[in-house]
Order: structure tokens, then C-alpha cells, then sequence
């Protein structure tokens, strides 16, 4: 029953992650690797694994925050109450991820889809915002040092807020 369960599964999977046009592989038997573009996040790598009786997704979202931890802690739990199917994590180094786990028999195509967007939304969505909460000194820092250079700061404009002069 299980490896019925199993064949579904995949086949769902598979279908979903074409008929979406992402770009994904599968490393071993019940496991993908997939990317999901962005426009903050240029790109978020999620994680499929079917196990036994569930599917998880594992999606790297940032690295453990340079500072202000407390406060970034604070906004993914809130953050956390509104989410659909996904919940943010962190890893014993403090990196962020988003989670999820799915009971086989409840992966479908329209409910893959609709935790590939969740996914999406939370990575790519709320990535400025975590910038901006755990980042803001580095962020700064690197604004100077391309201003020092006549570098582009281009990519930095989502921060203006933090890079403008203080009156």
C-alpha cells in the first residue's frame, strides 16, 4: 500500500513541478530538489523529500541574522500565525527556513501548488524585510564602501531608508 502511495505521490510531484516550469531534479528516488524564482530572492532552493508516510519541503531562506535576533525571532513567529501550510524554522546554526510536512494522502496537485506558492511568498516575500531586521549594519557597511567606489548601488535600493543620510 505504501509504495502505491509512494508511485502516486511521485507521479503527482513530477506532474505539478513540470506543468509549473520549474526547474527541478531528482537527485535519488524520493528526493527533488527544486528552484523557485523571485524577485527579491533571486531564487529559493526547495527541498521535497517523500517519506514513509509524508512529504516534506525544506526551503533555505537566510542565513543565521548578524544581529537582532530577537526581534527577527519575534517576526517569523508572528509571521508564523498567518502562514498557510508552511512555518518558518531555524537549524542549530540559526539559518531560516520555511517547513512543511504533508500526509501522502493529501498531496495533490492543487495542494502541491498551493504550498509551492506559500513557499515562494514567505522566501521571496518577506526577504527585505529580514534583510532589513537582521542585516541593517552589513547593509549600511556595504552601501559605504560601493559609495567609496563609485560602485553601483543599485541592488541596495530596496534599503534606501537605511542608507540615506540622518538628519
Amino acid at each position: 500500500m505504501a509504495d502505491q502511495a509512494d508511485d502516486a505521490a511521485t507521479a503527482i510531484i513530477e506532474q505539478t513541478l513540470n506543468e509549473a516550469e520549474l526547474e527541478w531534479e531528482s537527485p535519488e528516488s524520493g528526493s527533488y530538489v527544486v528552484t523557485l524564482p523571485g524577485t527579491r530572492k533571486l531564487s529559493t532552493t526547495l527541498s521535497l523529500r517523500l517519506g514513509k508516510h509524508a512529504l516534506s519541503l525544506t526551503a533555505f531562506v537566510i542565513r543565521h541574522p548578524d544581529e537582532n535576533d530577537a526581534a527577527v525571532h519575534r517576526w517569523l513567529l508572528e509571521r508564523n500565525l498567518r502562514l498557510y501550510g508552511v512555518s518558518y524554522a531555524i537549524d542549530s546554526l540559526g539559518d531560516i527556513y520555511l517547513t512543511a510536512k504533508l500526509p501522502l494522502s493529501a498531496v495533490t496537485p492543487d495542494e502541491l501548488d498551493r504550498l509551492l506558492g506559500s513557499v515562494l511568498e514567505n522566501a521571496d516575500g518577506s526577504f527585505n524585510t529580514l534583510l532589513e531586521l537582521g542585516f541593517a549594519s552589513a547593509i549600511r557597511k556595504e552601501y559605504a564602501w560601493r559609495v567609496s567606489r563609485g560602485e553601483s548601488t543599485r541592488n541596495l535600493d530596496a534599503f534606501t531608508h537605511l542608507t540615506r543620510p540622518q538628519d
